[in-house]
């Protein structure tokens, strides 16, 4: 729960994969589509859940290791983008209790954003087929910037767009570029533990004010 040294909270701003949504699954089946394209085994999502915040980059380093070159780095990722985006919203969902989180904001006239380093390009038709495009105050991409999270300007410019100043807003996240950039940005941050985190526990090194366990906790801080 905030102290007493924090700014009342005016707006929520999320990241997008592992913290608003829980997209792993069909990040994971663009993944085996590569994998069955080189004649390897499928991954289970045990196996790569802690990697999809990571992005595809991330997701193909750990199937192929880092060492893979530029070229076969590039076509597997051409393969891996170009099936996500034709199956982009099979399985991904609101985790769960997020829709009455979001339900609880508007009705009480908090302004929400989404702010992903997702590119636009798959970020609108994923919130468009979910039906959520409509209802933030502001989306903002990977792309929607030259720069993208941990760089602050992202945030400042989601702050700027729902016209609330960023020291009243709260950024909630699952990755250290996530709170970095919610930090730098001078924005109250929460490390969302339901997200895509690795197991060892390195997240409680991150300059975070808070961690949540489940998206419900988030509204105490709002009080």
């Amino acid at each position: 729960m905030p102290t007493s040294s924090f700014l009342p909270i005016k707006c929520v701003l999320f990241d997008l994969d592992g913290t608003l949504l829980d997209t792993a699954p069909d990040l994971l089946a663009a993944l085996n589509a590569v994998l069955v394209a080189e004649g390897r085994e499928h991954f289970t999502l045990a196996q790569a859940r802690h990697t999809v915040s990571h992005g595809s980059i991330g997701m193909l380093e750990l199937a192929f290791g880092t060492e893979q070159s530029a070229a076969d780095l590039q076509r597997r990722r051409e393969i891996f983008l170009d099936y996500y985006q034709a199956n982009i919203s099979r399985h991904s969902c609101l985790f769960e209790a997020m829709p009455a989180v979001l339900e609880t904001l508007e009705s009480g006239g908090i302004p929400w954003g989404i702010v992903t380093n997702k590119p636009e390009y798959l970020t609108f038709p994923l919130l468009t087929a979910l039906d959520l495009h409509t209802r933030p105050a502001c989306i903002i991409g990977g792309d929607t910037l030259p720069v993208a999270k941990p760089h602050p300007e992202p945030l400042l410019l989601a702050a700027q767009r729902c016209g609330i100043a960023p020291a009243q807003c709260l950024y909630v996240g699952d990755a250290e570029r996530d709170i970095v950039a919610g930090r730098n940005a001078g924005m109250q941050t929460l490390i969302a533990e339901w997200g895509y985190l690795n197991a060892n526990n390195e997240h409680h090194g991150w300059p975070a004010d808070g961690s949540l366990t489940h998206p419900a906790e988030l509204l105490a801080w709002l009080t």
